[in-house]
């Protein structure tokens, strides 16, 4: 069997047991979302799923070590917290699909010139946010 971490050291359940509730809940929201932005490049994954790690270590031990301890979750988890991060794969993917994303929105359903260009500058912007994220594991970053 997988040995699994226990984090629930870092969890600080609230009182009140409809506080809970809502946070399970809005961490579920959040963990939704942050799935669905693994797929449409437009949601950024990692913000939402710190937003539903935070709700979670209000609200439950078993889903906050659930999700610190899933396989495709919890590394992304883990590096942000700890480095202030983004592992470089995953953010070359991430610009490689948003890229691709506002591209063909542009060029096939979007007529207006205006919005191409807003269109094309919100993409850009975005890009380059993603792109000054810091990864450790940077292939051609020079050794210190």
């Amino acid at each position: 069997t997988v040995s699994m971490a226990d984090y629930s050291h870092e969890v600080r359940k609230h009182h009140l047991l409809w506080v809970r509730i809502a946070f399970a809940a809005l961490g579920t929201l959040f963990l939704l979302i942050g799935i669905v932005g693994a797929f449409l490049p437009v949601l950024p994954t990692t913000p939402f799923l710190l937003l539903a790690t935070a709700c979670y270590a209000r609200s439950s031990r078993r889903f906050y070590n659930w999700l610190m301890n899933n396989p495709a979750f919890g590394p992304l988890v883990i590096e942000w917290r700890t480095y202030r991060s983004i592992p470089w794969r995953v953010k070359l993917w991430a610009v490689v699909l948003m890229v691709a994303t506002f591209s063909s929105s542009i060029l096939l359903f979007v007529r207006d010139w205006r919005l191409q260009l807003a269109l094309g500058v919100f993409c850009l912007a975005m890009a380059i946010r993603l792109y000054r994220i810091p990864s450790r594991d940077r292939p051609d970053k020079q050794q210190a």
